[in-house]
């Protein structure tokens, strides 16, 4: 599975990311990746070639890159309770720091570059995260309603977005609640606001997870709740981006509506 390091410009300098992708000459839909608030490191770099392994290009910025390079925090190989404190004591300056104004920025060019890539189908994108990536995945599909056609959060605090937000998603969406993340009354709200606004979704507490349970190298980790991130991950992005293909020189991408026109009969 080949893996890239890339340099990603912006309004604000140049980010790092990390890409993977399928080694077969075809082009693939792409699917912009945001990290949780530890960043790129071997677990994430792992799941995107898990991702990239069922057919998609996966870039993963990291988008503290205004405070350096990834890893801008120094992590051990095992995220414990025993480093978490220290460690969650130097993030979440980094994640008070990243404004809604640099999120959307950033979102302009993360998105500008993927679909640049000569790897990448043209057609729609989608856009997963973990964490506060989760919420900056929503902000991203909301701020580009044409291009985003699939969303995921997965122990994310997406109702952080706010319901003026939520109402404007125009994105099939998948939300993956952690059981210590938020009660099931917080969840009917959060589900009564995405019915109010319309939208094509499914948001869900996994049983028996605690925050960060996706993650392989924190305690957190909840191997049943990861699997089920993929159950539910992969036929989103199957439904909106799996009639997207491409081969080099040629392009197509159809909805599932148009397998009914005549002409794709």
């Amino acid at each position: 599975m080949p893996t890239t390091m890339l340099q990603i410009p912006t309004a604000d300098g140049q980010a790092d990311a990390f890409a993977a992708f399928p080694d077969d000459g075809e082009r693939h839909p792409g699917v912009l990746m945001y990290a949780d608030g530890f960043g790129i490191r071997p677990v994430l770099r792992e799941m995107a070639r898990e991702l990239a392994g069922h057919g998609y290009y996966v870039l993963v910025p990291n988008f503290f890159y205004r405070h350096g390079p990834a890893p801008v925090v120094e992590l051990p190989e095992h995220i414990g309770e025993g480093a978490r404190t220290a460690v969650m004591g130097q993030v979440i300056p980094l994640i008070e720091a990243h404004t809604i104004e640099r999120t959307l920025r950033d979102a302009d060019a993360f998105l500008g570059f993927l679909t640049t890539q000569n790897e990448v189908s043209v057609g729609p994108v989608a856009v997963t995260g973990y964490c506060i990536g989760g919420l900056l995945a929503v902000r991203t599909a909301v701020a580009h309603p044409g291009q985003v056609a699939a969303v995921a959060g997965f122990h994310a605090p997406v109702g952080a977005a706010g319901p003026d937000s939520l109402r404007r998603l125009t994105a099939q969406a998948h939300f993956g609640h952690a059981e210590t993340d938020l009660t099931p009354e917080v969840l009917a709200e959060l589900n009564q606001a995405l019915d109010a606004a319309g939208v094509d979704y499914t948001s869900e507490i996994y049983p028996d997870t605690v925050h960060g349970f996706t993650m392989a190298d924190t305690d957190a980790f909840h191997p049943a709740g990861l699997q089920l991130h993929w159950d539910r991950l992969l036929p989103l992005l199957g439904r909106t981006l799996a009639n997207c293909t491409a081969f080099v020189g040629i392009s197509a991408c159809f909805s599932t509506s148009d397998l009914g026109r005549p002409e794709n009969r």
